[in-house]
């Protein structure tokens, strides 16, 4: 993905180019203090109530022997046992931030739903996967263990879950949401991907996982191994289409055609010249577009029905993320 933003938001993208300690209940968070976990196990070990509809929740992940900040969303006024969303951030979110929070109104337009969403942090350049080895980049993550094994459940017994659950994301994120979905098709009802490409074992979804990962100086090899490989046919939702069957699927692309909002677009100095970052991001949505309507003819060969929100303007940009959030939603939220 190409590193764009908004005015006053850094955008978490990749470039091809060039609660208080939870005494309070709020929002259906519990009043006890956290409880203490057997060593060596997942855990969460704190929880600050930062808004009256965002938590900061530290959790102490086993399998990749650290803690992940994830911020949990929850309506003003709790109704009960919720499904959970869990939002993927792209290739660039670095450190404890989502890019969901810094560019789209996302907590104000979350607050009044029925529903707890999931901002997972920290997943830069890892496509949420568990690497088969150490790069000597990003170590050796195991974001899959984490977000299908070791939070769902410490999260589920922590804020009121029905056991309903969606998965969506941008860019990489969209990626790794059907892939996780096509991986662990018991926990996800619904999955959505916005401007990602979910297929990965064709020469074009090789490079764009690549790209994606050389930003940061990774090798996709020490991901997924040599490509062609087992790995990569495993971690290619397109061969594993039946684990998608009964879900509510949900594809949203640009198609790198500019719209009034790209002509309008501030830049960071680090991102130089406007013409060369617009250019990128134009570039890049091309090849989601083309990898996501691929990635429909599939679904639509294999008899699964999904919603079609692929568009004909639209660049790789949190402005046209943001303002597909509500019609994603709206499409998902039945099925959760």
């Amino acid at each position: 993905m190409f590193r764009i933003i908004l005015r006053a938001t850094a955008a978490k993208c990749v470039t091809v180019v060039c609660l208080i300690a939870m005494g309070v209940m709020t929002a259906g968070v519990a009043t006890a203090g956290v409880a203490a976990a057997a060593p060596g196990r997942a855990h969460i070990t704190s929880i600050t109530q930062e808004t009256p509809t965002r938590a900061g929740v530290w959790v102490y992940s086993a399998a990749m022997n650290k803690k992940i900040k994830v911020f949990i969303l929850t309506p003003r006024h709790s109704t009960g046992p919720r499904p959970m969303l869990y939002m993927l951030d792209g290739a660039g979110a670095r450190g404890q931030t989502s890019g969901w929070l810094e560019a789209t109104d996302i907590e104000k337009y979350f607050a009044d739903k029925n529903v707890t969403v999931v901002l997972p942090t920290g997943a830069y350049g890892t496509f949420y996967a568990d690497w088969e080895r150490h790069d000597p980049k990003v170590g050796k993550p195991q974001w899959e263990t984490f977000l299908t094994k070791e939070l769902p459940p410490l999260l589920d017994a922590r804020f009121d879950s029905n056991g309903s659950r969606g998965i969506a994301g941008v860019s990489m994120g969209g990626q790794a949401a059907f892939t996780l979905a096509s991986r662990a098709p018991d926990l996800y009802r619904a999955v959505a991907s916005l401007s990602g490409c979910p297929p990965v074992s064709t020469p074009e979804g090789e490079s764009y996982v690549r790209a994606t990962l050389a930003r940061g100086g990774a090798n996709a090899e020490n991901m997924w191994g040599p490509f062609g490989s087992q790995g990569w046919r495993d971690h290619d939702p397109a061969l594993r289409l039946d684990a998608l069957r009964g879900k509510k699927l949900y594809l949203y692309s640009g198609a790198g055609q500019l719209g009034p909002a790209d002509m309008n677009r501030d830049v960071t100095p680090e991102e130089g010249l406007y013409q060369v970052v617009l250019a990128a991001s134009a570039t890049f949505e091309i090849a989601t577009s083309q990898c996501s309507h691929r990635f429909a003819g599939q679904l639509r060969d294999a008899g699964l029905p999904y919603t079609d929100a692929l568009q004909v303007v639209g660049t790789h940009h949190w402005y046209y993320w943001a303002k597909e959030l509500p019609r994603m939603w709206q499409a998902i939220s039945p099925a959760l």
